[in-house]
């Protein structure tokens, strides 16, 4: 279970998160909802450790992890997928793929099954330069290369944007697997609705650094949630 409590996040003397409060469990998707920058990025770069928090805390599974720096995070099963994908674009697709060795032990580092299952084409592209793939390849690259780690906690940043409709059922489909396996907690930044909907377990809308509305997909009223974000 990942639970972040009451975070604060400053830069400077601006301040992105006020109070910040989002729990994600194994075997669920946790959706983080709003309207570009509100603050979800900057909560995925606390959750992981890129930005320290200015108060609160963020535990994960029953430890306090707020200190801890990102390689550290990475090595407690936390894996990261930003926005705009960052890969490398002068490395093979095998190469970005091994980068996410760097916090496994030596006897793991292998590229899991899953990953070519998922994303066929990483396997038919695996000597191709990263920056020779089309946007929607280098998404399924990035979150393919987040896999390698063995992640029990998955943040994805946006991973529909600028994505051809083809691929974002591909992505869909793999997180929907993923939530399956019941040993991976998701959480997914994301501004298309629907896409964020009918994967969702949990729901968080964003404004203004601040929470301002949340429910399950139980107790979820849709047209309140879409109120939320479009205020």
């Amino acid at each position: 279970m990942l639970e972040a409590k009451s975070i604060d996040l400053h830069y400077g003397a601006a301040q992105a998160l006020r109070g910040v409060s989002l729990r994600a469990a194994l075997g669920e998707v946790t959706c983080v909802l709003g309207r570009n920058g509100v603050g979800k990025t900057s909560l995925l770069r606390a959750l992981v450790g890129q930005h320290p928090v200015s108060s609160g805390t963020v535990e994960w599974e029953d430890a306090d992890i707020t200190k801890l720096k990102p390689y550290e995070r990475a090595r407690r099963g936390i894996a990261y997928v930003p926005q705009g994908r960052e890969i490398f674009p002068l490395l093979t697709v095998e190469e970005n793929l091994k980068t996410g060795f760097a916090p496994l032990r030596r006897a793991e580092r292998d590229i899991p099954d899953d990953v070519f299952s998922l994303f066929p084409v990483l396997k038919d592209m695996l000597h191709r330069r990263g920056g020779d793939l089309s946007g929607g390849q280098q998404q399924q690259l990035a979150i393919g290369r987040a896999l390698v780690m063995r992640p029990r906690l998955l943040l994805l940043d946006e991973p529909t944007e600028g994505i051809q409709p083809s691929i974002i059922k591909d992505i869909g489909r793999a997180i929907t697997y993923l939530r399956s396996l019941g040993e991976i907690a998701i959480v997914l930044v994301e501004q298309y609705f629907d896409f964020a909907r009918d994967l969702g377990d949990r729901f968080a809308v964003m404004d203004r650094g601040s929470v301002v509305y949340s429910c399950t997909k139980v107790d979820m009223d849709e047209v309140a949630l879409r109120r939320a974000i479009s205020l």
